[in-house]
Parts: structure tokens; sequence; C-alpha cells
């Protein structure tokens, strides 16, 4: 089987003939079903990547290939591909087929990409350890009686087990860096607005961002390029200029960044984890970076802010899946009303209904300026806040989760205790910020751990640059 070390490994063996595309997806189905117990692909689209594949080729042969020709990849189930089936891990979209591509997906075909599948992840992307897949959990290629994290478990697992060389996962409140995080790989939140969100099932809408997962921040960087950009489909997409982030990586230069203290010292942060952050920033310090702590005093009101508004815009996003126009739609209704209540109560799984409720509750007329309105402030707080720390800072350093991947049903029956999984990755999606996790170093566990670069908006070229320097600990 041929090893994936690289894109621009790939893309010159690809070019000297050692291997084919075909090939490559031929082995990686193979390999999927050789480690199908991992329940990391709920599809894989053989026949139409054997398809690309074949085109690919010929494109390599005549010298017009894309940027990512041959690279292979995985979509989470959230993401939709003309003509394949998308069902964000819910009974609710089940059997559903998609009519038009994410803009996301359609660069990277124009890019000569190719996708391999859909990818298991956390119902409606509402989870932090791939426990609330309607279709079973993902396990973590490196332990298999730990979570993979969630909610773009089966986007991180995939990569760590080299069934597909990249994948595309969604990020709201911490879904591609916590997975990356305790699967060993990268993986980024962009800026909010950077990448189009046109054809990605919606949970909250304003926090939600497709990013990319891969063994390195070099491979990163070039998917990153490609899917970002303008799109006239998405009134919340940006127009800032794309820079090709995976051409600034080389520069040697000297950063300002700041550790909160909040965060290196919070209680509950893993000690092996507290040690490898404080051994990077000494590396980080030698190498000529200047690294101050500073003070963060919103730590505590990070996931409460987070979890009030996001469940306020998941319950107004999910009000679509009725079971009248697609997907499920119950046996045993007698009425339009208990179409409507037996649909969702059957389709949704009990962590997306639980989310629905709050969310209802948040925005009710009696509780909306007690809960949602305050949440909205609080949120302006924490952006003005962060803002303000990249008035004298390059970065913000922290711990990407505050221990390593944990056994499955360890958190599982205390929700609270879940959410608290998020409590370094949501600053970033509150304030609409990029953020990054790099592997920093392994825990005597022997699982990874994960360190955290937050930048300014649309700092992406800077991030990708310093994120590359980083370096995980023997």
């Amino acid at each position: 089987m041929y090893s994936f070390l690289s894109i621009n490994k790939l893309q010159s063996d690809l070019k000297s003939g050692a291997v084919s595309c075909k090939t490559l997806v031929e082995e990686l189905v193979s390999e999927i079903k050789k480690k199908k117990q991992l329940n990391a692909f709920l599809e894989v689209f053989e026949k139409s990547a054997l398809v690309q594949a074949i085109v690919v080729d010929e494109k390599i042969k005549s010298g017009k290939q894309g940027k990512l020709a041959g690279v292979v990849v995985g979509l989470k189930d959230n993401i939709c591909y003309k003509g394949h089936k998308v069902s964000a891990s819910s009974k609710i979209l089940e059997g559903f087929e998609s009519l038009y591509s994410a803009t996301v997906v359609e660069r990277l075909l124009a890019e000569d990409a190719i996708i391999i599948g859909r990818l298991n992840c956390d119902e409606f992307a509402m989870g932090s350890s791939n426990e609330n897949s309607a279709f079973g959990n993902v396990l973590n290629p490196l332990n298999e009686k730990c979570v993979p994290g969630g909610s773009s478990g089966g986007a991180a697992a995939a990569v760590a087990a080299n069934l597909c060389h990249i994948s595309l996962g969604s990020d709201t409140g911490g879904s591609i860096r916590q997975p990356a995080s305790f699967t060993g790989t990268v993986g980024i939140k962009p800026t909010y607005g950077r990448v189009s969100r046109y054809g990605l099932i919606a949970y909250a809408s304003s926090f939600d961002q497709i990013g990319p997962i891969t063994k390195s921040v070099e491979d990163t960087a070039l998917a990153l390029e490609v899917i970002c950009g303008l799109d006239p489909r998405d009134n919340t997409s940006s127009s800032e200029k794309v820079e090709t982030f995976s051409k600034g990586l080389a520069a040697d230069k000297k950063y300002k960044i700041a550790y909160l203290k909040e965060c290196v010292n919070a209680e509950g942060l893993d000690p092996e984890v507290k040690s490898s952050i404080l051994k990077q920033i000494e590396i980080l310090k030698a190498a000529g970076h200047q690294l101050e702590e500073v003070s963060f005093p919103y730590l505590e009101y990070l996931v409460p802010t987070y979890y009030v508004l996001t469940t306020a815009e998941a319950s107004s996003n999910l009000s679509r899946f009725s079971g009248i126009h697609y997907g499920h739609r119950t046996e045993n209704a007698t009425d339009l009303e208990s179409t409507y209540k037996k649909s969702r109560s059957e389709g949704f799984g009990k962590e997306v209904k639980r989310r629905i409720m709050l969310g209802t509750f948040v925005l009710s007329a009696g509780y909306y300026d007690a809960y949602y309105s305050k949440g909205q402030k609080v949120r302006r707080i924490i952006q003005q806040k962060t803002k303000e720390i990249f008035k004298d800072f390059d970065f913000i350093l922290t711990p990407s989760t505050p221990g390593t991947a944990f056994e499955f049903g360890k958190n599982s029956a205390d929700p609270i205790k879940m959410y608290l999984e998020d409590i370094f990755t949501v600053q970033a999606p509150i304030a609409g910020i990029p953020a990054i996790s790099v592997p920093c170093g392994t825990h005597s566990n022997g699982l990874p751990m994960g360190l955290q670069l937050m930048a300014d908006y649309f700092e992406e070229e800077k991030l990708l640059n310093l994120a590359s320097k980083i370096k995980p600990l023997a």
C-alpha cells in the first residue's frame, strides 16, 4: 500500500508514475474495509471516486492537473455532495441524497481532489466525543477504547488511521480542533466568513466554519487556500483576499505571543498537558519569540455563553426537519401535529433533542432577555477582550483540550462535564477568530496532546507560519 507522507510528496510520486490515482483509491477503499471496526466512514463513494481518479490520472499525464490532484478527501457527514447521501449522522435524514454540492466540495473537485466518502460525526455536529451519532461510535485508531473527539471524530480518525489523505470537518465550538488534539492530527478553524458555509448542514449559523484536518501544517495550508474565498451564495462569506498560505510557511518571523494564565493554570488541566505546554513556551522563547502570561478573566463564562447562543440557533435551524418535505416521517401519525411531534421525536437523538429544548427555552418570551440577550452581550465582551489582547500580541496560546482522549462512557452520563471539554476551544468561535490545534507531545498514556494557537481576524497566514514551527515533544 502507498505510504502517504505529504501532499507534495504524493504529487511528486504521481507525476513520476510511481503510483496512480486509481491505485490510491483502490488501496484506500480496501484499507477502509479492513478497518471498518473504527466506524469512521458511514459510506464509501467507491464508484464516483474511481471515476474521478481516472480523470485526474489523465490530467496529470497531460500536465493540466490542479493544486490538489490525487489528494483523497473524506467529507464530514454534514457537508453536501451532489448525487450522494448526507445525513448529519441522524436518522431524521437517513436515505436523503443531496441535490447540490457545497462550495468547498466544488472547490476541491475543481483542483482535482478525489472525494472517497462521508465520515461519521456527532449527530448534527453536536458533541465532543462522537458518541452521539445515530450510526454508532467512532473509535480512536490510537486506542480503540477511547473516543476520537467530536463532533468531527470520523474526520480526524480517518486521517489518523490513513484511510484518506485529508478530511474536511466543521467547527462550531471546537469540533475540528478537539478531535485533532485527540488523534495527533492538525486541525484549523478559519476566521468566521473565511470559508463558505453554503452546503454545510447548519448547527449554529453564526459559529459554524468548515476546515481541514490533516497530518501536517503544510497540508493544512494547501487545503485551506483552496477552500477559502468569497462565495455569493453565502452572505456571511468574506471578500478578504486569500493569501497563498503554503508559500508563507518558510518565513522566519519572530512573534509576540500571549499565553492565558487562567488556561495554563486551569483546575482540571492534566498535569502532563500543562507540563508539555510550558515546555513548548520555553522552546518558543529560546527560538527568539516573546511570550508573556496574560490574564483572561472570562474563562468561566465561555462555555455557558457558547451553549446559550448555539442552542438558540440550533432550535431555529433544526425546525426545518419536520418530517413533511424530506427525511424521516413517522408511520404513527394521525394528524399534522402528531406528524411533526412523532417524526422529530423518532428522528432526533437524545443530545440533539436536549439542545433544541434548551435553545427553545432561552428564546422563549419570559427568558429571552435573561438568557439569549445577555448571552449576546457577554459574547461582545469576550470579543472585545480578545481583540484587546491582539493589540499587543500576535497570538494567543493555550492547551487545545484539558486532557487526552478519554474512554467511552466516561463523560457521557454528565452533559455538563462533557460540555466543559470545550473550555479552551470555544473562545475562538465566540470571537470569530481563527484557531489551530497542533500536536505538542505524547502523554504517558501513549496518547497525543494538542497545543492551540489563536490569531486575529484573517491572520491565517501568520497562524500557519507559527504553527509550522511547533514540533511535538518526544
